[in-house]
């Protein structure tokens, strides 16, 4: 009874005020110009950037919803939400574009989930990887029988193959020893990938991106890692060959709150296939070389799954209010997702930021880093877990922490030099630390207000600072990168 009443509650919040939208197809021009309609309808809260362009020169556009738009306010989550990626599965292109115009509406209107949501996460939705092969498959519209056309990109390359293929190697480590995270790339990574591909990863190496999901269609069901088995199957023969990552139950429950906030994902029967639970390991189904979610965990800290929305690839425009009623709640609750777990900053004894420290769990064979400001991120599952912080050149910490099913608990690590080094570690300077002693316990979350006072950004405006809503600075301009 509980978890209908806390069900029941979401949604009285979320559809207290309902958004306007406008379901219809959007070409890229028309995509644009709502970026931008969205931006402008709320500047506090929201920036557009490219993070590169097509082969076809079309710009791959990003809006950003954050209450300091344009900036990492430590210990504050990055997540993104992805497109688009086949230019024939275009019911996630328009759900992203339904999301931001709802995100923003709701903001203004007050709504108490959304505006909780948008002050604790910065949130970064790309609608199309793929604006090229978009055109192809909109060109020949919704009733054409042409399956394929527009999946690729403008080369005939399918950008969820194009990925440098890291599974290989994280095997071999498993089997043999070796690094767990953030596998390096090959030199000529950059000749080997098309320029969609070269900017999504140039992107998620430069935003600590903590959760992600990329929307797909030809399906419904919640995809997880591994995407790629261990022995290459071919798709309906041998629909066993499960591979887990070391965050398998992470990754299920993952998937499994999206399946269930869907309108009938849940329900497993969708398109002539049965996931139980809606969901299913990328691999069990069938086996995938170079795919972005395994890049992600694999290359980065992001925690990535795969949503498969649609039966068909590109809908009718009468079927997308449909679909967004019945992905809308999904949506929410997955972005909500990446608030559970640890977290916390990485210091040294003088209270400087440590950059790329090394946060492993006990009994988990995937580590994280802190990033650039020295906080960090790590998704889990309430329970006991012995955490464990290095860097080079200093002494480990290790906390033992329990963590429960509501907000993360925040853990904080001060490490104290060990012995002289030749190469000292990336350190980042930290404004207002003051003199607080060393923090070996377990901080409980209502102390992010006091770190957050501590290490309160400087805003990196271009052009003008204004006021925005709650009396804080906001950008008010901001390039076209």
């Amino acid at each position: 009874m509980s978890g209908l009443l806390s069900v029941s509650f979401h949604l009285i919040l979320l559809f207290k005020f309902v958004a306007p939208v406008t379901f219809r197809h959007h070409r890229y021009d028309e995509l644009v110009r709502t970026l931008y309609r969205v931006h402008n309808e709320c500047p506090y809260i929201t920036r557009v950037y490219s993070i590169g362009r097509s082969v076809k020169g079309r710009h791959l556009y990003v809006l950003e919803f954050s209450d300091y738009p344009g900036i990492h306010e430590p210990l504050e989550p990055e997540v993104k939400y992805v497109g688009n990626m086949h230019g024939n599965e275009a019911l996630g292109r328009e759900l992203l574009l339904q999301l931001a115009e709802f995100l923003c509406e709701e903001f203004r209107n007050g709504n108490q989930r959304i505006v909780r949501l948008l002050e604790g996460t910065r949130v970064h939705i790309l609608p199309s990887m793929n604006p090229d092969g978009y055109e192809v498959a909109a060109a020949q519209g919704a009733d054409s029988s042409g399956y394929l056309v527009g999946r690729n990109n403008a080369n005939g390359v399918d950008l969820n193959r194009n990925f440098p293929d890291l599974n290989t190697y994280i095997y071999y480590n498993e089997k043999h020893g070796g690094p767990n995270h953030h596998l390096p790339l090959p030199d000529n990574w950059k000749s080997q990938v098309e320029p969609e591909t070269q900017a999504v990863i140039q992107w998620i190496r430069s935003f600590n991106f903590v959760l992600s999901a990329n929307l797909h269609g030809g399906a419904v069901v919640a995809n997880y890692p591994y995407d790629r088995s261990l022995e290459h199957r071919v798709r309906g023969f041998r629909r066993t060959a499960n591979t887990p990552t070391p965050d398998d139950k992470l990754f299920q429950k993952l998937a499994k709150v999206y399946s269930y906030a869907h309108g009938w994902m849940h329900q497993g029967w969708n398109c002539g296939d049965y996931f139980p639970d809606g969901i299913t390991n990328g691999a069990s189904w069938y086996s995938l070389s170079k795919g972005m979610q395994d890049f992600n965990y694999l290359h980065t800290n992001c925690f990535e799954i795969t949503l498969e929305l649609s039966c068909d690839k590109f809908p009718r425009q009468e079927e997308l209010q449909r679909e967004w009623l019945g992905n809308r709640e999904a949506l929410i609750q997955f972005l909500e997702q990446v608030h559970q777990g640890i977290k916390g900053m990485v210091r040294d004894e003088n209270y400087n930021n440590l950059a790329e420290a090394v946060i492993s769990v006990s009994g988990i064979n995937h580590d994280i880093t802190s990033g650039d400001h020295g906080d960090y991120f790590r998704l889990l599952l309430p329970g006991t877990y012995t955490v464990t912080a290095t860097a080079p050149g200093f002494d480990p910490e290790t906390v033992t922490v329990t963590v429960g099913p509501g907000e993360p608990k925040l853990v904080n690590f001060h490490l104290k030099r060990s012995v002289p080094q030749t190469t000292p570690p990336r350190r980042v300077p930290n404004s207002g630390h003051g003199g607080r002693g060393r923090l070996k316990h377990v901080q409980p979350q209502s102390a992010r207000k006091e770190e957050m006072e501590m290490m309160q950004p400087q805003s990196p405006c271009l052009r003008s600072t204004v006021l925005g809503p709650h009396g804080r600075k906001a950008c008010s301009h901001f390039p076209i990168t």
